[in-house]
């Protein structure tokens, strides 16, 4: 905005002030700006911003709230009405009390204000010295644009609570992937008799429900998703490390202030510093620098092989952004902006990312089953600014009994226990991506499920068996017909989502994995794959749709060849649908196809050509343009060859995109083409002429 009124046409000499209330900021925004081509000179005190007040020549001014306060009591005052006041997050209480001293010196200039966070009813009141609203953007909005994730919440105060029954369940439930030697370890850590107190075993719990729910559902080398946990004070944040190293499931930072800064909920009991001021000297001895301590920490977390977990008590819940963010555990007390602010750590765009995840280990939106506005923590917003911010998890599980009905809907009125049925039914492409549409849905949904408590106290062990059943045979069905129909597998998508739902949650044995595309010509593995399928006329339409599909990606390396190609493999699955072949006819012939085609043996090109490696494409152009009576096989033999040669005799490099080598190599193959004429008595047309000329370079540059 600031660089648009700068630059607007019909705005005489603008000037424009950019005001914030941290030195940071200030820093940010000047930095910002010289980015983006405007030059911004910062205010380094008072005095000098009424150097620059009064220098004309200053266009852009950014500057520190607080610096007002020495240019009010000089009574500096400037009357321009085409100067420009912005002012970041404007909201906040220190600007109700300079805002009269701004508008002292600045007396007739027009004051915009912004603010990143919905507004407090008392913020209003501050905001409002602005004038109206401008525009608004509210969160629901955003996540709707898809400019922001969708946040899921859950409460896990119930998960804590000292009932050993309830203890023994989440043990089993958590420790199902684990051998007996690393469940009889972890129990032994679990219940060992060392005195601590109710607080201590506290923060072990969490911090052991914390890996294994991260692990479990998160965790992923492929995803490269990485979480934060917010504690209320250093020495928790230190304890939280100590038993997170114990459990050994992930990787974590602490990244905390200095000891002599006062964070968070902090105690001032001396007998807390010690271990935090011994943490610190460490970090000191292995980074040098608090500098270098945040810098590195913070690029090793936006590694996808980096820490996975960052454990903080104020720093990096305001203003720290990183895609990779996925999940937040909150074990401290947070109201208003402060949860506002922490909880948009989490809702960054990121690929394969579809929410950003919320566990509440302090209850402080309780078991949000009520409106958000009635909630004591967010009360003095309004209900428009924080609808849609965070929805419970349980509103999402919600969905999983339909999204499983609509899935199975798919195939109304087919034999769901006869395999073949099912994939012929889903040989048409839009029939294939209604299926496909459906699964996603329910895969996506019941692996949000599978992350939450909520969902496992809610609901029967049997149904979720069904459910974890009726995944693995769905996901089965659609590896087949991906295989069967010769589909691209998108490893981004799909596969990489419900690759570890399926390896964590669901018995690998007989659950299909394609791990890479795989090409008809690594025959091997082709085979392997082809041989997996049910019945012998799913591998020969699998072949026949593979073959087909290269012969499309194919076809402008060799145009005659692979349309004679295609009409052949077409003609090979009417003959099946038709039942003009039996299986094992259909079989065996697509074998020999597939034969032909990834031996190269093309019985269509004379012998002197099979070994070359372009002239058997130009043979084909030359067969298609003229009839042999006009053009007899020997001397269309003789041409293709002799284009290979003209056309390698010209290349240079990056000649493909080089006209003057296209003209160069037009000219040369035309030349020859006439004397083709004359010793032969051939004639080519002023059209054939062309058509030839230009479809060999064009083959030519396609193959380079």
């Amino acid at each position: 905005l600031a660089k648009a009124l700068a630059l607007h046409p019909n705005v005489k000499n603008p000037r424009v002030i950019l005001v914030t209330d941290r030195v940071n900021l200030d820093a940010q925004i000047y930095k910002t700006f010289k980015n983006c081509g405007k030059t911004v000179v910062r205010a380094r005190s008072g005095a000098h911003l009424i150097e620059l007040i009064a220098d004309d020549g200053a266009d852009i001014i950014a500057t520190v709230i607080n610096k007002f306060e020495t240019v009010a009591a000089e009574k500096v005052r400037d009357p321009n009405a085409n100067l420009f006041v912005l002012v970041d997050e404007g909201h906040r209480g220190q600007y109700g009390q300079i805002h009269a001293k701004m508008r002292q010196v600045f007396t007739r200039a027009c004051y915009i204000g912004f603010t990143g966070t919905p507004l407090t009813k008392g913020e209003k009141n501050t905001a409002l010295q602005f004038g109206s609203f401008i525009h608004k953007y509210p969160m629901r909005q955003a996540v709707e644009d898809g400019a922001v994730m969708p946040l899921l919440y859950e409460g896990r105060m119930a998960e804590l609570e000292p009932n050993q029954a309830q203890l023994d369940r989440w043990f089993e439930r958590h420790t199902a992937g684990l051998s007996d030697d690393q469940k009889a370890d972890l129990k032994r850590k679990m219940s060992r008799e060392d005195v601590v107190s109710d607080a201590e075993r506290r923060i072990r719990e969490i911090a052991y429900n914390l890996s294994e729910h991260f692990t479990r559902h998160f965790k992923d080398r492929h995803s490269g998703f990485k979480a934060q946990l917010a504690t209320s004070n250093k020495a928790v944040a230190l304890r939280y490390k100590k038993y997170l190293d114990e459990c050994g499931l992930l990787t974590s930072e602490v990244v905390i202030s200095p000891p002599d800064t006062r964070e968070g909920h902090e105690d001032t009991d001396p007998a807390n510093l010690p271990e935090v001021q011994q943490f610190w000297n460490r970090i000191m001895e292995r980074f040098g620098s608090e500098e270098a301590y945040n810098r590195e920490i913070l690029e090793d977390f936006a590694r996808a092989e980096g820490v996975d977990l960052l454990i903080v008590v104020d720093k990096l819940l305001v203003g720290f952004d990183e895609p990779r963010n996925t999940v937040l555990y909150i074990d401290k007390p947070l109201k208003d902006h402060a949860i506002l602010q922490a909880i948009a750590r989490v809702n960054r765009l990121f690929e394969g990312k579809e929410f950003g995840y919320i566990i509440d280990y302090r209850g402080i939106l309780g078991e949000l089953n009520e409106a958000i506005e009635t909630y004591d923590a967010l009360a003095d917003f309004d209900t428009e600014d924080v609808e849609g911010t965070i929805t419970d998890v349980r509103v999402e599980i919600e969905k999983l009994p339909q999204h499983h009905s609509d899935l199975w809907a798919v195939f109304r009125g087919i034999d769901t226990d006869d395999n073949e049925a099912l994939e012929r039914f889903l040989e048409p492409e839009d029939q294939r991506q209604i299926f496909y549409d459906a699964l996603t849905a329910y895969a996506r949904t019941f692996k949000v499920a599978l992350s939450s408590v909520t969902f496992y106290e809610t609901t029967p062990e049997n149904r979720i068996q069904t459910y974890k059943r009726d995944l693995k045979f769905f996901h089965n069905l659609r590896m087949s017909v991906k295989i069967r129909y010769a589909e691209a597998v998108d490893f981004r998508d799909y596969e990489q989502k419900i690759r570890k739902l399926l390896d964590d949650h669901i018995d690998a044995q007989g659950v299909r994995q394609l791990t890479a595309e795989v090409e008809i010509f690594d025959t091997e593995q082709f085979d392997e794959l082809v041989e997996s399928l049910a019945s012998p006329r799913a591998r020969a339409e699998a072949i026949l749709n593979h073959l087909k599909r290269t012969a499309i990606e194919k076809m402008d390396l060799d145009p005659a060849h692979y349309r004679e190609f295609s009409q052949m493999i077409e003609e090979t699955l009417r003959a099946i649908a038709e039942e003009r072949l039996n299986e094992l006819e259909a079989l065996e012939l697509a074998k020999n196809l597939k034969e032909q085609e990834t031996s190269g043996y093309r019985q269509d090109v004379p012998q002197r050509l099979r070994k070359l490696r372009d002239a058997p494409a130009y043979y084909g152009v030359l067969r298609l343009s003229l009839p042999e009576d006009r053009l007899p096989k020997g001397i269309r033999a003789e041409i293709s060859a002799q284009i290979e040669i003209i056309i390698e005799r010209h290349k240079i490099r990056d000649w493909s995109d080089n006209p003057d080598v296209h003209n160069n190599m037009r000219n040369t193959i035309e030349d020859y083409l006439y004397e083709v004429e004359d010793a032969h008595g051939i004639r080519f047309s002023n059209v054939e002429l062309d058509e030839i000329v230009e479809q060999v370079i064009d083959i030519a540059r396609k193959r380079a």
